[in-house]
């Protein structure tokens, strides 16, 4: 949850495990480096989602759906996290230390059979039937969106019975889909998303050793997984990661991909500018109020819960305060706001980065996008991590999250032009994406002291009128000092690379092209450019 889920997975990482997750011998294969990426365009990234029933998980849905004519969906799965599980059925009790239902004053909650998860849950499936209902209007703008048929198909079932749980349980038919896409031989890298615990991607994994570990294939299967495979969370919301994964299979590349700018905490970092866009009449007019997904994506005071009961599922009511809503038996874990205002999408900041609108941030984890920037955490590195990472702004100050936070009001503008493409049957009466595009390489190499002409294109589909503004990204680049940029507001701009800048330096040079169409759209492309 929230703050929730960050301060959770942090405290629960620092705890012992309590279950055994059967003997492992440590894998042989090294840790590598960033799993490289075809360059952007060439084609979707391979993605697979496993979802707990929180909240912002189905927001985070909405947008992803959204998005599916971005990504080449290999699966949608329930999934348990530490804050979600269904239990057996069975009437078995369950208990971890260290979990939200033994602090908070909390204790005596569990050991028991489920833990807020809803007996008929099918968030997924609403989801997908909203989805079904806006895409004969959505395949109009974008006739790569999947049809609902196959996304209903990509639905599994994971491993929900208990958090952490990889050996109790044995396989779920989303651990087996996970297994089968791992295994296949398509290409990869395949971004196998956390939004909850990562058991059910633990299970695939552990399945995968317990079949082929002792056989003349285990090295070669051992390291195709390890290629293949990229963990991309939000946090690791139970054990399953540290006790298994980073053990048996360290090689496995995870991005921790943890902002506050898409989760609860949304309001604690947004900036001046951004803040419109986490207010309910900016939300009732371009999310809740818009077509099919409208009243699925959760606002304040909305009137629902995912659980009923859920003593942590405080959002439905309106008009009460902390005071009141404790009175009523909540625990009021983030203040109130207004009714009908944003709550979170804390797992979009998983796939908003795999995107492909130019800024090629799936090639790299520290070239940043949407969802964010992150660096390698130095005593992993297979880790990369968004914690701690500061950007700095045009004055240079590092507001908080700013790595993610400088996107935001692009990417919420793109979500208003989507969710308006859901009720927008002709292509002509909805706005899109400017294409953008840079002549030469987007890879240069120049010596100090070289003047690089960039050379943006653009169009627009819809014939809106463009604006261009060239920026050097210093955070992603290598080389430590700003760089002037001449004509950084026209599509023909130039840079002199320092004379102080040394061998194999890298400088990031991006140009954003908005539209002045309705909402205002932004694409963008990025120069790298290496000192030689």
């Amino acid at each position: 949850m929230a703050t929730g889920k960050t301060r959770g997975a942090a405290a629960a990482a620092a705890l012992l495990a309590v279950l055994t997750l059967g003997t492992t011998e440590p894998s042989a294969a090294a840790a590598k480096p960033p799993t490289p990426a075809p360059a952007q365009g060439d084609h979707r990234p391979r993605t697979i989602v496993t979802t707990d029933p929180e909240l912002d998980d189905s927001n985070s849905l909405v947008r992803y759906l959204l998005h599916s004519s971005d990504f080449d969906t290999e699966g949608i799965i329930y999934a348990s996290s530490q804050f979600h599980w269904k239990g057996d059925g069975k009437g078995t009790k369950w208990w971890q230390p260290g979990r939200e239902y033994d602090r908070f004053g909390l204790s005596g909650l569990c050991p028991c059979t489920s833990w807020r998860w809803s007996e008929d849950e099918r968030f997924i499936h609403d989801a997908v039937d909203r989805y079904a209902k806006a895409y004969g209007n959505l395949k109009t703008h974008d006739p790569g969106y999947p049809t609902p048929d196959y996304l209903r198909s990509r639905i599994k079932v994971g491993n929900v019975q208990f958090d952490s749980d990889i050996s109790l349980s044995g396989d779920s038919p989303g651990s087996d889909r996970i297994k089968d896409v791992l295994l296949d031989d398509e290409g990869g890298p395949v971004y196998l998303m956390a939004w909850g615990g990562p058991s059910t991607i633990a299970r695939a994994l552990k399945s995968i050793q317990l079949e082929y570990q002792g056989t003349p294939r285990w090295p070669a299967i051992q390291r195709k997984v390890t290629e293949k495979a990229v963990i991309v969370s939000f946090g690791t919301q139970d054990y399953s990661y540290r006790d298994y994964i980073s053990v048996s299979w360290p090689g496995i590349e995870l991005r921790q991909a943890s902002t506050d700018t898409w989760g609860y905490g949304a309001r604690d970092v947004a900036l001046p500018g951004h803040a419109k866009y986490l207010t309910a009449d900016w939300t009732r007019k371009n999310v809740s109020g818009v077509g099919p997904f409208g009243d699925f994506y959760r606002v304040w005071g909305d009137g629902k819960q995912m659980v009923k009961g859920d003593i942590f599922d405080h959002f439905g009511f309106a008009g009460l305060t902390t005071e009141e809503l404790r009175a009523r038996g909540y625990l009021v874990w983030t203040p109130p706001q207004q009714q009908g205002s944003w709550i979170s999408e804390g797992d979009t900041s998983t796939f908003l980065s795999l995107l492909d609108n130019g800024l090629r941030s799936r090639e790299h984890p520290g070239y940043g996008g949407w969802g964010g920037r992150l660096e390698r955490n130095p005593d992993d590195p297979s880790e990369w991590s968004s914690e701690g990472v500061a950007d700095r702004d045009a004055d240079g100050d590092t507001p908080p999250d700013y790595a993610a936070q400088r996107w935001f009001g692009d990417a919420q503008q793109d979500f208003a032009a989507r969710l308006r493409w859901t009720v927008t049957p002709d292509y002509d009466d909805a706005n899109h994406h400017p294409e953008v595009s840079v002549r030469g390489r987007r890879d240069v190499t120049a010596r100090p002291g070289q003047r690089v002409d960039l050379h943006a294109r653009a169009t627009d589909p819809d014939g809106d009128a463009l604006s261009y503004r060239w920026w050097q990204y210093r955070e992603a680049g290598s080389y430590p000092k700003a760089v002037d940029i001449g004509r950084s507001d026209s599509a023909r701009a130039t840079l002199e690379v320092p004379r102080d800048a040394k061998r194999g330096q890298t400088i990031h040079a991006i140009v954003e092209v908005a539209d002045d169409g309705e909402p205002s759209l932004t694409s963008y492309q990025r120069v790298v450019i290496t000192v030689r």
